[in-house]
């Protein structure tokens, strides 16, 4: 990257901005967005912002900055001292700087920030002189010194969060406000004391070498593990690095006229048009996003619910709890007016931040708000009705990943509970756990396969696996704009914030509520939408789902190109799919339902049967059950197109496998062990997934698909001559790779189709197509299309064989290959479209070539992932099919593809 001679230092405030909304590629989005704010006239305090082209260029060339980089960014120092009347490391007239980052993705909290940067021992004194507050600026010293020390010198928070905290108990006050100016004087000496203990060298007092410091450690912060993390957890890839934005500081820790808050032009859990916000008196704005101190509500409204709600008096929440709105009503109306303009030019929901510095308000931020899939579907289609953006901006502002977090179960409301205590409702779900106190625990019981609730006193950074890994977090302090609340919102997870009332010992591993003691792997339950902590496991019930989500699913409906069915094996899974809007099922897969019941000791008597005729004779005793499931299923999708998949499993699996297995299977079905273990032996294969099974299976024992295709056709025509109404049976048979394979296997079904059509008289259309699954079977397509009458890929398969890799095995080295990017995303996961889509694209070409009506689609896992679906919407197919549950997001994902690519 060559960035040498370029500009890459960018100037906003009065002294003119020079970057706007368009460039946060350039400037990441904090700059871009407060450059824009400058330009629509909102208090912003003037800064400059430093390019993401810095910091790829920073980690490209060995940690080393362009050689530029310093004369631009004095530069920029001189017009923000001309723009404040303030001068950088001047001792009697200080100008501080905040030094933040801001990639062009948003990466709430995982990177650092650095305030009050160019304190020191003499600046210090010239800014007491100036602002009369002396406790204010010893307080504002003391935070630099903790914060500084910790981002930009490796010296750990919690050594000065012990030294607060011992202070504090040795003035006997349980609040930092309660400590006086000397009190804070004396706590900067005890923190110098801990750096120079630590590090072995005074803390650094020179304010540029202070900044440097900060820029690096901005930039290093690009790479830490936590940013790294999110970055993966997000898919956010390709992207040069973080910006830093310098601004000149404003405190919001000046005494009772100063204020700290972050807000939303609408409420992120639910999407109510209401204004939503917290706010502290005397702080500064890591006391609000970090949770160290539990923050008010800005409006009056919020407030007076919030004391009903823990049964506060009006009198006690007028003196402790005050709104914003009611303490700063001149302020409020601002904020009110300003949330309103940049609603309106970004037409979308905004989160914000801004500090009150001695009754002037300042806008430190703005950016798109972080908001659960039911706020955005709200937003969305409230945007639309009050004509700020069109159905298609609309359909393009909901993550179609997000609606899963729609379609899962909630608490069943008519079962009693055993509420412990309640909190926050931070973020809406219902979550179900056993309790662990950090993320190391909650990441190991997640590979166990065992949930868990998060609980700890407050979320960082840090956490963020952890908070991946659990079903639920509950923070002892922080409030609905912590981080614990913006990351949960944002993953989709439940959260239980600012629960005041619990008290964590992490020694112990035990919480207290009152004279409740809770344990770690105890089970709690959380209710994100009431902020209810509940004892023990909670059952759920499946969710409601509102207007607006038929609303939105309607204008995708109306957009989308290509249809969308379900993988469906039983009757349950198939009606789900069919509320969900799936428009036939594209894979029922036949080999489910041979585990059910007692029918899996018939499945064994044909394996294990050496003859034609004993391999018939429990085939018969399989017919009716088979016919019956397809009965039920083709009752839920009347009229809709039904594909079922013929047998596709090795016969290995279902038999047992150890010798305690195959002894009880023995004695169960009056066999010589011996004779049973010999054929389980017989049966063996070093690779089953490439032996034999599919369609192979039906070569060598024909009677197997002879049967299924009999209960197929007679499920039809018994659900045919009962109800009169239509259903359209597609016969697929799995696994061929060359052409006679299928015409063979055709033939049979035919004459087995017929022979049932005739002895019954009943007219039925059916189809008999294959899926295309191996590599030889794409680029044969044209050959294989002279019998198939459609093709559908599974993908699962065809990525296996494609590329090469076990399913079963390659989940130990795909995440590096991902993080080395020699793949973007697991195949497995997301279509590998430069070579499995290829191997598709070949399929449609040729398959098409002979044979113009022929029906093709997608029925692996990827017909479910957005990235995948949108590949299948630009070459042609003509159906997604993939789970029930997914059915939502593949209509939703469908209709993106056809606003982009249309």
């Amino acid at each position: 990257m060559s960035v040498e001679k370029h500009k890459l230092v960018y100037f906003f405030g009065e002294g003119g901005t020079e970057g706007d909304a368009s460039m946060r590629e350039l400037l990441g989005g904090k700059g871009a967005n407060l450059a824009e704010m400058t330009k629509l006239g909102v208090p912003v305090p003037s800064g400059f912002t430093i390019t993401t082209d810095v910091c790829g260029y920073y980690y490209e060339n060995g940690r080393q900055y362009p050689e530029d980089l310093k004369s631009q960014v004095l530069e920029n120092i001189r017009k923000l001292e001309k723009d404040m009347g303030m001068s950088f490391g001047d001792n009697k007239n200080p100008l501080l700087l905040s030094v933040r980052s801001g990639a062009a993705a948003s990466l709430p909290g995982m990177m650092d920030t650095v305030l009050n940067l160019g304190l020191n021992d003499e600046t210090v004194k010239g800014l007491i002189a100036k602002s009369g507050h002396e406790r204010f600026v010893w307080d504002s010293y003391r935070r630099f010194m903790q914060m500084f020390s910790d981002v930009a010198m490796g010296v750990d928070h919690h050594h000065f969060e012990a030294e607060l905290e011992l202070l504090k108990s040795e003035k006997n006050v349980k609040n930092d406000l309660d400590l006086s100016a000397e009190d804070m004087k004396a706590l900067v000496e005890r923190y110098k004391t801990v750096y120079k203990k630590l590090k072995g060298e005074e803390f650094p007092q020179n304010p540029e070498d202070q900044l440097w410091k900060a820029i690096e450690a901005v930039c290093e912060s690009w790479n830490n593990d936590r940013a790294i993390a999110y970055r993966e957890m997000n898919g956010i890839k390709n992207l040069k690095g973080t910006a830093v934005n310098i601004q000149a500081m404003v405190f919001g820790n000046m005494g009772e006229d100063s204020s700290t808050g972050v807000c939303f032009s609408r409420d992120p859990s639910t999407g109510e048009n209401v204004f939503y916000g917290e706010y502290l008196i005397n702080a500064q704005g890591e006391d609000v996003v970090a949770g160290i101190r539990t923050p008010r509500s800005m409006t009056k409204e919020a407030s007076c619910a919030w004391a009903a709600n823990n049964q506060v008096s009006e009198e006690v929440r007028l003196r402790d709890f005050p709104s914003l709105e009611e303490v700063m009503p001149e302020i409020f109306k601002e904020i009110v007016r300003i949330k309103d303009q940049l609603e309106n030019h970004y037409t979308d929901m905004q989160d914000m931040e801004f500090t009150v510095q001695q009754g002037k308000l300042y806008f430190l931020q703005t950016r798109r708000g972080k908001r659960t899939a039911q706020a955005a579907i709200k937003i969305a289609v409230d945007m639309v009705n009050e004509k700020l953006i069109t159905k298609e901006e609309a359909l393009l502002r909901v993550e179609p990943e997000d609606l899963d977090h729609l379609l899962h179960p909630v608490f069943d409301p008519n079962v009693s509970k055993n509420v412990l205590t309640k909190g926050l409702n931070a973020s809406p779900g219902a979550a179900v756990g056993k309790v662990v106190f950090n993320a190391e625990d909650a990441l190991q019981a997640k590979e166990e396969g065992i949930r868990t609730i998060l609980v700890r006193v407050e979320t960082s950074p840090e956490d963020i696996k952890g908070m991946d890994a659990c079903d639920g977090i509950l923070t002892a302090r922080g409030g609905a704009t912590s981080h614990a609340a913006v990351v949960a919102r944002g993953m989709g997870k439940c959260c239980v914030a600012g629960c005041g009332d619990v008290l964590i010992d992490y020694k112990s591993q035990t919480f207290k509520v009152g004279d409740k003691v809770v344990k770690k792997n105890d089970f709690i339950s959380l209710n994100g939408s009431t902020g209810e902590v509940i004892l023990g496991e909670v059952p759920t019930i499946e969710p409601e789902l509102s207007g607006n989500f038929a609303t939105l699913m309607s204008w995708a409906d109306s957009i989308r190109k290509l249809k969308v069915r379900a993988n469906a094996d039983t009757p349950k899974d198939s009606k789900v799919a069919r509320d969900f809007g799936a428009e036939g099922i594209g894979l029922c897969r036949t080999e489910h339902m041979f585990f059910e019941g007692d029918r899996i000791t018939s499945v064994r008597e044909m394996i294990l049967s050496d003859t034609l005729e004993g391999r018939e004779k429990a085939l018969s005793k399989l017919l009716p059950m088979q016919e019956n499931d397809f009965y039920n299923i083709f009752k839920e999708m009347i009229g809709l197109p039904v594909t079922i998949r013929l047998l596709d499993p090795p016969l290995h699996e279902f038999l047992p496998h150890t010798e305690s297995e195959i002894r009880s299977l023995s004695e169960a079905m009056r066999l010589p062990y011996q004779v049973l273990a010999n054929k389980v032996e017989a049966l063996h294969e070093s690779n089953p997934m490439l032996g034999h099974r599919g369609c192979r299976l039906a070569i060598t024992y024909p009677e197997i698909y002879d049967m299924q295709v009999s209960a197929i056709m007679r499920a039809a025509i018994r659900f045919k001559k009962e109800t009169n109404e239509d259903i359209i049976p597609e016969i697929m048979i799995p696994l061929v790779g060359k052409s006679e394979e299928l015409s063979i296997l055709k033939a049979n079904a035919t004459k087995i189709i017929e022979a049932e059509l005739k002895a019954s008289n009943i007219e039925l259309s059916y189809l008999i197509g294959t899926m295309i699954e191996v590599p030889r079977a794409a680029v044969t397509a044209d050959k294989i299309a002279e019998s198939a009458e459609f093709f559908s890929f599974g993908t699962n398969d065809l990525t296996q064989m494609g590329c090469g890799f076990s399913r079963d095995d390659a989940g130990s080295f795909l995440k590096e290959y991902v993080r080395k990017d020699i793949y973007g995303e697991d195949p497995f996961q997301s279509l590998d479209q430069e070579g499995v889509g290829e191997l598709m694209k070949i399929a449609m070409k040729k398959g098409l070539s002979v044979n113009k009506s022929l029906k093709m689609g997608i029925c692996g896992e990827h017909g479910g992932e957005p990235s995948s679906i949108d590949f299948c919407h630009r070459i042609g197919l003509n159906y997604v099919s993939c789970s029930p549950f997914r059915v939502p997001i593949a209509r939703l994902a469908l209709a993106q593809a056809a606003i982009r690519n249309d």
